[in-house]
C-alpha cells in the first residue's frame, strides 16, 4: 500500500503515478461523502487529455468519458442492482473503469474474473488536504 497526503493542486502527481502503470482495469474508489471522490476521476480524465465534463454518475449509474473511460456510482443502488443490470459485465471491457463506492465483494468478483483492480481509500484530513491509500488487489 501507498499513501499519499496531497492538496487539490498536487493530486495530478497521484494520477500520473497510477496512470503510468495502470492503463487499464478498475479503479475502486471510496471514501466519505465530499472525500474527493468524483474529483479524483476529473483528474484523471484532464491526464489522458480528455476534455469532457466529469459529473458525479449518481443518479445515472454511468458516465462514459472518450472511448476507454468509464465511471461508476453504486452509492444509491449497491452491487446487487449493479449486478441485475449487467453491470457487472461492463467491467470487462477494455479501458479504465472508476467505481465510486465499490465493495470488498465486488473487489473479490473482479478477482475471480482475472480483472485488475487498484482500490484508492480518500479520507478528507482537512479541507484542503486529502490521505490518499493506494492498494493493488490482482487476481
Amino acid at each position: 500500500m501507498i499513501i499519499y497526503k496531497l492538496k487539490l493542486e498536487e493530486l495530478n502527481t497521484l494520477v500520473e503515478d497510477i496512470g503510468k502503470k495502470f492503463s487499464s482495469g478498475v479503479i475502486i474508489l471510496r471514501g466519505d461523502l465530499a472525500a474527493g471522490k468524483t474529483t479524483f476521476v476529473k483528474e484523471f480524465v484532464k491526464f489522458l487529455g480528455l476534455a469532457d465534463d466529469v459529473t458525479s454518475p449518481t443518479f445515472s449509474l454511468q458516465q462514459c468519458y472518450g472511448e476507454m473511460v468509464f465511471h461508476y456510482d453504486m452509492y444509491n443502488h449497491g452491487l446487487d442492482h449493479f449486478i441485475s443490470l449487467g453491470m457487472l459485465e461492463e467491467l470487462d471491457k477494455d479501458g479504465l473503469h472508476f467505481v465510486e463506492w465499490g465493495d470488498d465483494e465486488l473487489v473479490r468478483i473482479l478477482n475471480s474474473a482475472g480483472i485488475s483492480t487498484l482500490i484508492v481509500d480518500i479520507e478528507k484530513v482537512s479541507d484542503e488536504i486529502r490521505q490518499y491509500k493506494v492498494d493493488y488487489a490482482y487476481a
